[in-house]
């Protein structure tokens, strides 16, 4: 009998035991934090076209500050670390609205800047090639029709933001620009190539003068990442 009672009474723990971890919250460590990626290639590696001090200060201080922010808002709800960033900003609606904002504008800034890094190379072709190539003359009927629309968008975008080369899930290309640092990805597009027009990317070098930078922008761009960017599924 006593056996009995306390096989009971040790099942009534575990029971409870297992309760109480089910419905807490996991707890912040920093071996869950964000981390600021390094660079694909040297600071100077774009000169002339954009310079080493920006990179220096564009990478190391303003993505930094993005990368802080955002893990400082995390603390609050650790278990999203669990989603990844992507998962974060694809799903926005599930985000608490204590922190939604936070990761919108950090969260945005260290996925976007991170895509930034990679999708320019020196060295490459000025031109895409392959199944982009032949979407793009499909979509805007000349690469020359995209670069003139694209300069566009990037040149109107007011204030900070972003232009972009995006895919919707039906295929279609089209170019979108987008303000702070709202991304593609939340709107269920894919971005394909994707510039920066904050002043704090260009300003050192070209000032006020964000067409000149654009154009030299296109002279940089690594279409190969773009070709794969468009390629996954």
């Amino acid at each position: 009998m006593k056996l009995k009672i306390s096989n009971i009474l040790l099942t009534c723990c575990l029971i409870g035991f297992l309760i109480l971890s089910s419905n807490s919250k996991p707890v912040y460590s920093s071996d869950l934090e964000i981390k600021l990626k390094p660079l694909p290639y040297a600071y100077d590696a774009l000169e002339p076209y954009i310079d080493k001090e920006t990179m220096i200060l564009h990478h190391d201080k303003h993505e930094q500050a993005y990368v802080d922010n955002l893990n400082k808002a995390l603390k609050k709800h650790p278990e999203l670390y669990k989603k990844g960033l992507d998962g974060m900003l694809k799903d926005l609606s599930s985000l608490p609205d204590d922190i939604k904002q936070s990761v919108i504008n950090n969260g945005g800034g260290v996925y976007n800047h991170d895509f930034f890094w990679n999708i320019m190379a020196k060295g490459k072709s000025e031109m895409p090639t392959g199944n982009l190539s032949k979407a793009i003359n499909k979509d805007f009927d000349s690469f020359e029709n995209f670069k003139a629309q694209f300069k566009e968008a990037a040149l109107n975008r007011f204030g900070s933001g972003w232009a972009w080369l995006v895919q919707d899930n039906g295929g279609k290309l089209s170019i979108i620009s987008t303000a702070n640092q709202d991304t593609p990805i939340s709107k269920g597009l894919k971005p394909i190539i994707g510039i920066d027009v904050w002043e704090h990317a260009y300003y050192l070098k070209y000032q006020n003068k964000r067409g000149e930078y654009i154009d030299n922008w296109f002279k940089i761009i690594n279409w190969d990442k773009a070709e794969e960017n468009f390629n996954l599924k």
